[in-house]
């Protein structure tokens, strides 16, 4: 938003320099976004008359001129020819510099000089050249009132200062001169003097001029319009080009101007119709009909949405509500009689078909954003008035004004001490008063600290009692607010287990050499689908096919990670991740289990010389690992799996708990592994995280050290070669024996004297008893009872040699 400090002197006395106005605006959320010197850099510009015009005797395309400014006479060279004598012109004396232009973009310094033989002494200047316009086709033409000598800056009233504001969507009541000046009148606590909205009617009735019809109300909640006979377009006076031009609007005619000029002075859009173009005389606000076209003052036909708003006569669309008007009812040099309107639209409707459009006007910015309902007809008023003494002509008498359902002001409680609860300050109810009062916000009704406030309908970003507050806030001083910490009661509590183990897992891991990764809990459910037959949850508005399903399995994830990496030459890959799977169930949400998985492939140390591979038994040793971190590896079993399409068949197993699997291990599935173009062995495990915590302590249990010796037996028992060890280590535990500490498998024997289709098993036992030491005779009958459970579970035979 734009405005001159002349212009906002007319409504508000104040001594402000532009830099106090702009701290002072900027402190209430009214950012200044730029402060400009309307006349910088044309001080020395001064006004010249044009005495006599030669045509150069060595160029046709130049003329001689012979200027005074009141002193001395000037000879000038010149190429315009929208000059002529007696006229008043701009005069940049030799010597003098001017600014930066879109003709001079570094500026220029004018000197003295000889043109095709002719002296020139200065430069009969054009707009563009003076950076205060964009016009170059001729000279600037001054009025006729300029006296010779005087400065520009004057005659323009160019000794001002342009104050740009950053506007925030919530305030449309400051897209004005006047909601500024109101800003500004809180903030120094004075009195806003108001434009005149005073109109001289004629004798003729409007309604006997006009009829106006509103079919869509709801896009249309209120229209009012005058009409306005025997005007004359011409050029608007000097002082409202000037105002217009400061602010970068285009000069057109004095009835445009005066509509423009009003919307920036009141922050309500006006638009003015060639009467004698409405056929019929008469206005109807309906909806487009679905294509329906009308062509536009940029002479643009576009085509319509059912959606969108019109204004249109009995036959034809006139104008784009609240957008553009129709190049059908332009006003022209012969317009005689206008019909001037002024309404409230739906901002919604406007928004939405100035964007579908991509038709952005200093209207539809207002409209979009909410102008006051209640102030159309002050508009109305103000623009008939100016135009009526700009222009000449008659304003009939009345106005037509449909407004159905009006909008009134809110009323909205205020507490005083919630506003200081809120704020954490102490202000006093005789400050706060002051600060509403300035803002316009009436108090109607009082009740101790409460206050009830009728909210003018031109504050349409204040609808609830923490609004007010806000306003309160920013004209007291955000500043003035004291800074405080927020009271914390600090107290001690113990990490959730869950947590416990899951940072003991990451530790075990990430000391292997494993790194997490994080994948997305979306996948691709052809991916999914050679995990598992799970049917997966779909998202309603997926990014991509390839992320349009909950995952059911971490497994997917991480064997892509695994084939990028080693796309991008990574061989040696280690990787874990903790997350959440998403398995659907009937009629309800998703069930979420939190799992367990990791991948690893190439050397399983690659930081050493050793060039082993990583395999199926260095992944279970990992795994044995995370087990006796989190004090479930008693309980956990592994066996044979069956049946598990993505794993290989013969290097796989599956966790067991109790009678539960929570868990997978294997080598990947040399088929999955080549759909998804990974050329070389990949282990994997998946676990249920959350079933293992069920039956995990966080606390580690010590027991001294013990006082007697161990005894250690060897037991080598011979037994079908495809009986998995581990069911003979479970088969040992289960000899249920205080005496028996640990047991491991020491060997695996096949060939030479074993018979073919059996295998060598190699136990080693370590023997101890907590009071005494043990002898040969206890060690022997256990290790007896050890081979008879064998043999009638395996049929295991001791092995002779």
């Amino acid at each position: 938003m734009k405005f001159t400090l002349r212009w906002l002197k007319e409504y508000l006395d104040f001594k402000l320099s532009p830099q106090e106005l702009a701290q002072s605006l900027t402190m209430v959320g009214l950012e200044v976004e730029s402060i400009e010197y309307l006349g910088k850099g044309l001080e020395d510009i001064v006004v010249a008359e044009i005495l006599d015009i030669k045509p150069h005797p060595n160029a046709s395309k130049l003329v001689v001129c012979t200027v005074t400014d009141g002193t001395r006479h000037y000879n000038i060279v010149c190429g315009a020819r929208n000059m002529k004598v007696g006229d008043k012109v701009a005069l940049a004396r030799a010597g003098v510099t001017l600014p930066p232009s879109s003709k001079f973009p570094e500026g220029i310094v004018i000197q003295a000089t000889r043109i095709r033989g002719e002296l020139s002494e200065g430069m009969l200047c054009a707009e563009n050249e003076l950076g205060i316009g964009e016009e170059g086709e001729g000279i600037l033409i001054l009025p006729e009132t300029a006296k010779p000598g005087s400065k520009l800056i004057d005659v323009l009233d160019l000794d001002d200062t342009v104050i740009e504001v950053g506007v925030t969507p919530n305030r449309p009541d400051c897209l004005s001169v006047v909601g500024i000046a109101r800003e500004l009148a809180a903030i120094l606590g004075k009195e806003i003097k108001y434009p005149d909205y005073n109109v001289l009617e004629g004798t003729e009735n409007i309604e006997e001029l006009v009829s106006v019809e509103v079919l869509d109300q709801e896009g249309c909640p209120r229209y009012s319009c005058r009409v306005i006979t025997d005007v004359r377009i011409c050029p608007s006076p000097q002082w409202l080009k000037n105002r217009l031009r400061a602010v970068g609007i285009r000069s057109i005619n004095n009835v445009v101007d005066v509509t423009n000029l009003v919307l920036l002075e009141l922050g309500q859009p006006l638009h003015a119709f060639d009467y004698d173009l409405i056929h019929e005389r008469r206005i109807v606000v309906r909806k487009a009909q679905q294509g329906e076209v009308i062509e536009t003052l940029d002479k643009v036909r576009r085509n319509l949405d059912k959606e969108d708003l019109l204004i249109c006569d009995a036959k034809n669309p006139i104008a784009l509500a609240g957008i553009m008007g129709g190049l059908n009812t332009e006003i022209s040099e012969d317009t005689r009689n206008i019909l001037l309107e002024s309404a409230y639209f739906n901002p919604v409707r406007i928004r939405r078909t100035s964007k579908r459009l991509n038709l952005k006007t200093e209207s539809s910015y207002r409209f979009e954003r909410g102008v006051d309902p209640n102030g159309v007809v002050k508009a109305l008023d103000r623009a008939s008035e100016l135009i009526r003494r700009l222009a000449g002509g008659n304003v009939a008498r009345g106005r037509i004004d449909i407004y159905p359902a009006p909008i009134y002001p809110k009323e909205i409680w205020l507490s005083l001490d919630r506003l200081n609860s809120t704020l954490g300050t102490d202000i006093k109810a005789k400050e706060v008063k002051k600060i509403l009062k300035g803002l316009e916000l009436e108090i109607t009704e009082e009740r101790g600290n409460e206050f009830l406030l009728r909210v003018p309908t031109f504050r349409v970003d204040i609808s609830r009692e923490v609004d007010l507050v806000e306003e309160v806030a920013r004209h007291w001083g955000y500043e003035k607010i004291p800074l405080t910490l927020p009271l914390i009661n600090m107290k001690t509590q113990r990490p959730e287990k869950t947590r416990i183990l899951e940072n003991r897992i990451k530790e075990v891991l990430t000391s292997l050499g494993f790194l997490e990764v994080i994948n997305y809990s979306f996948e691709d459910p052809e991916t999914l689908a050679l995990f598992s037959t799970l049917v997966p949850l779909r998202i309603i508005n997926p990014l991509s096919k390839e992320s349009s399903v909950m995952r059911t399995t971490l497994l997917a994830g991480i064997l892509k990670n695994v084939s990028f990496n080693l796309n991008h030459q990574v061989q040696d890959i280690r990787i874990f991740e903790i997350g959440k799977v998403y398995i659907p169930e009937d009629n309800s949400l998703p069930k979420e289990i939190t799992k367990l998985a990791a991948a690893a492939t190439g050397r399983g140390q690659p930081e050493l010389w050793n060039k082993e591979e990583f395999d199926l038994f260095y992944l279970k040793g990992i795994v044995e690992r995370i087990l006796e971190a989190i004090s479930v590896s008693e309980q956990i079993k592994f066996e044979e799996a069956h049946g598990v399409k993505f794993l290989h068949p013969g290097k796989s197993a599956k966790l067991v708990l109790g009678n539960e699997t929570v868990g997978l291990i294997g080598e990947i599935h040399p088929d999955l592994r080549e759909h998804l173009d990974i050329l070389k062995p990949v282990y994997v495990f998946e676990i249920d995280f959350d079933r293992l915590v069920s039956f995990s302590t966080p606390e580690k249990r010590f027991s001294s050290l013990p006082k007697f010796p161990s005894l250690r037996r060897d037991i080598s028992v011979v037994v079908d070669e495809n009986l998995p060890v581990a069911k003979i280590l479970n088969e040992i535990k289960k000899a249920e024996s205080e005496l028996i500490e640990e047991v491991s498998i020491f060997d695996v024997f096949k060939g030479g004297s074993i018979e073919k289709g059996k295998k060598s098993v190699t136990v080693s036992i370590i023997l101890r008893a907590s009071d005494r030491t043990l002898t040969d005779e206890e060690a022997n009958k256990i290790q007896e009872t050890i081979l008879g459970r064998l043999n009638l579970a395996f049929g295991a035979e001791l092995r002779k040699t």
